[in-house]
């Protein structure tokens, strides 16, 4: 048998010692409650489907994953709480478009976001439709789009709130095409849509689930989606992309934790939210909400967010959106 130096033994017990916690981290991870905090409210897909989730992890994991509701500051106040939070896995923040846009939208937050939170997996992504009153003589996008021209700054068009998806989304569409549309904010999906059925504006990009149920019984007219593609969550309704070549503006959902939470947690959670994304009772609950799973990598999830940042940057600069 060779013999080790004391030196070389004692260098590789400092190694063994160093590597066990970070090794054992995972293996025992949750070994508590798990807190998921949305910075958001608690209606809507995005609310129902964090809780779907925490359940399955709840169930796989052995903890109790808990979803915690921190609103306020358009997500800034939730958001904070993640960023301060211990890096050791139990404090996650539910991620969506209004993070990477708040970052250009405000001029000071107490945190940079794509610094200080670690993709841990993206959820979903959700499609909008560009719905109009049935009232707006227009059939596709292209009399849209023929019509605004014609009638330059005289459409309104409803959003739920400055530097939302929806508003952005409305934004991209106008620089793509040219046309000048009045940006009327409001406070909640359900009032732009009262609104947008009495005509008071004429011109949304809504989500999926919130507009079914209109189109379908004519109260609005669909005149396509924001998927780069089509889709079957929203039937025979183009792309907007069709007709403005690269465009896509859905919603989109995901984990993440504070920064320098260690991989292999990350890792875990990565791999039981891709298995709760194949289960067929979540598959069903998310057609029925009008999403689509996004399974993917921590790599993956954090490749997009740097996308989109860049993306919506341009945007807010272009139109000279500001906060309310």
């Amino acid at each position: 048998m060779p013999s080790y130096s004391r030196r070389r033994f004692l260098q590789l017990g400092a190694a063994a010692a160093a590597a066990w916690p970070r090794a054992a981290s995972a293996d025992v991870y949750p070994s508590r409650t798990v807190r998921i905090i949305t910075p958001f409210g608690s209606a809507g897909a995005p609310d129902i489907i964090t809780r779907m989730l925490a359940q399955w992890l709840t169930e796989r994991l052995g903890q109790s994953f808990v979803v915690e509701i921190r609103a306020g500051g358009a997500g800034q106040i939730g958001t904070e709480a993640v960023v301060r939070a211990a890096p050791d896995g139990y404090t996650l923040l539910v991620v969506a478009p209004s993070h990477v846009i708040n970052a250009t939208l405000y001029d000071k937050l107490n945190y940079n976001f794509l610094r200080d939170i670690a993709p841990v997996a993206s959820m979903i992504r959700s499609p909008n439709v560009l719905v109009v009153n049935p009232s707006l003589p227009v059939n596709s996008v292209p009399e849209l789009i023929a019509y605004a021209k014609a009638n330059p700054g005289k459409l309104n068009m409803g959003s739920v709130g400055i530097g939302g998806n929806p508003h952005v989304a409305g934004e991209l569409f106008k620089i793509m095409s040219g046309i000048d549309m009045v940006h009327v904010p409001y406070r909640s999906a359900a009032a732009v849509l009262t609104d947008l059925i009495a005509g008071q504006v004429q011109v949304y990009f809504a989500s999926s689930l919130s507009s079914k149920e209109y189109i379908k019984n004519g109260q609005l007219r669909a005149l396509a989606i924001t998927a780069a593609t089509r889709t079957d969550l929203v039937p025979g309704v183009p792309a907007l992309a069709e007709f403005l070549s690269g465009y896509e503006a859905s919603a989109w959902f995901g984990i993440g934790a504070p920064a320098n939470t260690p991989v292999e947690i990350i890792d875990k959670l990565n791999v039981e939210i891709n298995r709760a994304l194949a289960d067929p009772k979540i598959l069903a609950s998310l057609d029925r909400l009008g999403a689509m799973p996004m399974v993917g990598t921590p790599a993956g999830f954090g490749t997009l967010l740097a996308e989109e940042h860049d993306k919506w940057a341009k945007v807010i600069r272009a139109a000279n959106i500001k906060p309310e």
